[in-house]
């Protein structure tokens, strides 16, 4: 695993520059994720985040397009508004979460 700087803090990231330790992240960081890839943060985008690294949580495992619109109610066609073309991808990276499972 390689370490970058993100928003002045040093943190581990794998091949794709996701985050890989889960207490690392903090909002400042995944403002600056946000704005790194384009991403205009609102408080939908965030509520959307804070499923994710809850999710994570508990799950042990980042959720999927299909579990945030099921478990954390943002339906899919919204999803792909707040995060166009690759949504899932999108999301993990600025919640600071490695990429869900079946993302290529």
């Amino acid at each position: 695993m390689a370490t970058t700087v993100i928003n002045g803090k040093e943190v581990v990231v794998d091949d794709e520059g996701f985050m890989t330790q889960y207490d690392q992240w903090d909002e400042a960081i995944g403002q600056a994720l946000a704005t790194a890839i384009g991403v205009d943060m609102t408080d939908e985008h965030w509520k959307v985040v804070n499923f994710l690294r809850e999710d994570f949580k508990e799950k042990g495992e980042t959720p999927t397009i299909r579990r945030v619109s099921t478990a954390g109610g943002v339906d899919t066609k919204k999803l792909f508004q707040l995060f166009p073309k690759k949504p899932a991808k999108k999301m993990s990276y600025i919640a600071g979460l490695p990429k869900p499972h079946g993302c290529v």
